[in-house]
């Protein structure tokens, strides 16, 4: 499951003391994408297995599989050699330099199966239809509050019975203290990953008004408020998790 064949530039973009601006998915950020996030998130590609998993436990042939927040694809391309070729892959993103990375990574893909990638924001106008499982991995985190329970609601509504959302998120605790703990913890895992205290404090600040993390709580409670009838975390790392929500 490891990306090892695929070249990854190394991210470098926050060695600058330079102030950033607010953290934007673009042409740089897409450049160098694979490797931020490989090294960026803990378990990265733990994750990745463990969402490819259960994505095929519940993708229903005939079916699409979506993910909203697709970035260069690397999800579909995990996922490619363990489902059936009837079940058709939709990405959306709002960055066209992530979907032309991925385009590229999943060119030859889209021989063997159903491949559709959309430039569309997730707040604004797409449709999500005959879906069996939609993944959020590491997006729902960047978008606006008060626009995350009409996208959980219309995940919801794509779904089929039985369908699922699996979401990956980056959370806040509830509590002061264990946030704090939680979060050097995490930059210390960031330093093991060759970051420097320079990188670690130039992108927490170009992410603080981008990236908004819920408590626990609050994630379960919007996915319960649309209709899902069971939701539970399968993955956790200090202020990491992974949620599959049933409808």
């Amino acid at each position: 499951m490891d990306n090892a064949t695929l070249f990854k530039p190394k991210d470098t973009l926050f060695e600058t003391n330079e102030r950033v601006g607010d953290f934007a998915f673009d042409q740089k950020v897409a450049g160098v994408f694979d490797d931020m996030v490989g090294r960026s998130v803990p378990f990265y590609q733990e994750i990745q297995k463990m969402t490819c998993q259960l994505t095929q436990d519940f993708a229903a042939p005939g079916t699409h599989v979506y993910d909203l927040g697709c970035s260069t694809g690397t999800t579909f391309h995990h996922l490619h050699p363990l489902l059936d070729d009837s079940i058709g892959f939709v990405g959306l993103d709002n960055s066209a330099p992530m979907l032309e990375k991925a385009r590229n990574k999943l060119a030859d893909i889209s021989e063997k199966r159903s491949v559709q990638l959309v430039h569309a924001d997730l707040e604004g106008n797409y449709t999500i239809e005959n879906a069996s499982v939609v993944l959020m991995v590491l997006t729902l985190q960047f978008v606006r509050p008060l626009a995350r329970e009409k996208i959980a609601r219309k995940i919801y509504d794509g779904l089929g019975h039985n369908g699922v959302l699996i979401i990956v998120e980056k959370l806040i605790s509830a509590d002061g203290m264990l946030n704090r703990l939680f979060i050097d913890h995490y930059y210390d895992y960031k330093k093991t990953q060759g970051y420097s205290n320079t990188e670690i404090t130039q992108k927490r600040e170009a992410l603080e008004n981008v990236l908004i993390p819920y408590r626990m709580e609050e994630n379960v409670a919007l996915l319960k408020n649309v209709g899902f009838r069971h939701v539970e975390d399968f993955f956790r790392w200090y202020n990491f998790s992974g949620i599959i929500a049933i409808k």
